[in-house]
């Protein structure tokens, strides 16, 4: 087999020659350690026997694509969605696509417009952190181009996603607080609409059945948005005749809200909190965090997609559900304030 008459050798000739698609071509030639040895070997092969030269400015051409993928997130200025970003960037450049991020800023009305956006400048799938339970949109983009969820599950639509361990993390972190004695744990949520903290006011209250300890509905505290709506719903609960003896955040936003708040009420309360976050070792606060890899969640977003492109010309696998696992980590005393 020879390349093609009048022009140089492509990708896709190299594939054919190698018995591969194009897509495990390019990761061949981006050292990709799960591509096997054998693969390996016939892709050099063929690489060599066709002169192939890899050619980085036509690659979207050689595959029949824009060579672009889609990134939509729901705060940017969130640490977790950042680092979530840089995983998917990270794979991405692996398989050769360039990334285009979009920031719904939680606002679930702003997402199509986003979705749209993209689909019409021709992504070749697309990576989504839904922001709210109504996802036709993401249906019919779907009709389009792959969609992998990330943090956040579909609602009604059969595609792959990646979780976090939100259930059996905050269970986790708050049967902690409860062993160290404490049975007034307050709770302080993000919407409860949202998948995440549907799921960890869930893992709070099986943790308190566990051990046969009914929570205080006073001190649930849900739909905290930012930093400023959990300090001002702490300050709130440290006002009560019967205030708590610690905390349980939902994210880390909620945390440096509730800390902000201890501080300017001038106490020290233990804090359980989901997401790690920077600092959090040396602020000398008895503090219990729900620790996981962030960058992680957008790696496997991105494999996910690059294997449904990869094979998008047969029969598409049943969708995949993968969950990142997460770990606890104490910081200071955890002594009862």
């Amino acid at each position: 087999m020879t390349a093609r008459r009048g022009g140089l050798p492509t990708m896709h000739d190299v594939g054919r020659l190698a018995q591969v698609s194009a897509m495990t071509v390019s990761r061949v030639l981006k050292n990709d350690p799960g591509v096997s040895a054998a693969t390996r070997e016939r892709v050099f092969a063929a690489v060599d026997r066709l002169g192939y030269r890899r050619n980085q400015t036509a690659r979207s051409l050689r595959l029949g694509g824009s060579g672009m993928i889609g990134l939509v997130v729901t705060n940017l200025a969130n640490p977790f969605y950042s680092r979530l970003a840089l995983g998917v960037q990270e794979v991405a450049t692996e398989y050769g696509f360039r990334v285009l991020l979009g920031n719904s800023g939680e606002q679930a009305d702003r997402e199509p417009e986003l979705i749209d956006g993209l689909v019409d400048h021709q992504v070749e799938g697309l990576i989504v952190v839904p922001a709210g339970s109504r996802q036709q949109h993401l249906a019919a983009a779907m009709r389009h181009v792959p969609v992998v969820f990330a943090a956040r599950p579909p609602a009604g639509l059969d595609t792959d996603c990646v979780l976090v361990e939100d259930f059996h993390g905050a269970r986790e972190a708050t049967a902690r607080l409860l062993a160290d004695g404490h049975t007034r744990v307050a709770f302080l949520g993000n919407p409860p609409a949202l998948y995440t903290g549907a799921e960890r006011l869930r893992g709070f209250w099986a943790a308190h059945e566990e051990v046969g300890v009914e929570p205080d509905n006073a001190l649930i505290r849900q739909g905290l948005v930012d930093s400023a709506a959990a300090e001002r719903a702490t300050l709130d609960l440290l006002e009560q005749a019967e205030r708590p003896t610690a905390l349980f955040c939902a994210n880390n936003r909620i945390s440096r809200g509730s800390i902000r708040a201890l501080y300017k009420a001038d106490t020290t309360l233990p804090v359980a909190g989901f997401d790690d976050f920077d600092l959090s070792d040396v602020l000398g606060l008895p503090l219990t965090l729900v620790s996981y890899d962030a960058d992680e969640i957008g790696r496997q977003a991105a494999r996910l997609l690059a294997d449904r492109l990869e094979h998008r010309d047969a029969e598409p696998p049943p969708s995949r559900r993968v969950t990142v696992p997460t770990r606890v980590v104490r910081r200071g005393s955890p002594d009862r304030g």
